[in-house]
């Protein structure tokens, strides 16, 4: 017998959390909650946001953009995303994003709910409207990576060109 049940939360409700990849999340459905169907979170982000090139090797995940733009990598090319716009990455498929607009809000739903444990380990409790725009901590993000690889395995820097550009111009 399943122990999920109806779960109702409106704008800016649910837990409110700094992920250290960027960004903050507000939980809207958890794994428990949904007795490990699925994970959904909102996450609110500024403009550079930028992931770096993973994979989730038991997992589906589907981005949908609320608000802003984003750019995804997936299947060797760049595609943009903009409100209500989507997109499905497979378990196992690599891919990334980078939020190309001033800030943009997402809806990121993974299934089934068993990466939840990456995301809490990489993440904090936020209290400060503006955690949305605090630097990222790529070595937290790295090191809860590692401990979990059965959710996500970062494959490499972020793919995007606009990124690299941005990175060989502060480099020099």
């Amino acid at each position: 017998m399943s122990t999920a049940g109806t779960i109702i939360r409106g704008e800016g409700e649910g837990e409110h959390l700094w992920f250290a990849g960027g960004g903050v999340h507000i939980w809207k459905a958890t794994a428990e909650e949904t007795n490990g169907a699925f994970l959904l979170v909102e996450d609110r982000m500024t403009q550079g946001k930028t992931t770096p090139l993973h994979t989730h090797p038991n997992l589906d995940e589907t981005l949908i953009v609320l608000e802003g733009e984003i750019l995804v990598y997936a299947e060797g090319r760049e595609h943009r995303v903009g409100p209500h716009g989507v997109a499905v990455a497979p378990r196992g498929d690599a891919h990334a994003f980078m939020v190309t607009s001033q800030s943009a809000l997402i809806l990121f739903l993974q299934t089934p709910g068993s990466g939840e444990a990456f995301y809490r380990e990489a993440s904090e409790p936020s209290t400060d409207e503006n955690d949305a725009e605090r630097p990222p901590d790529l070595d937290r993000l790295r090191a809860a990576a590692e401990r979990h690889p059965d959710i996500i395995e970062i494959l490499g820097p972020p793919p995007f060109e606009a990124a690299k550009e941005g990175a060989a111009t502060a480099g020099s």
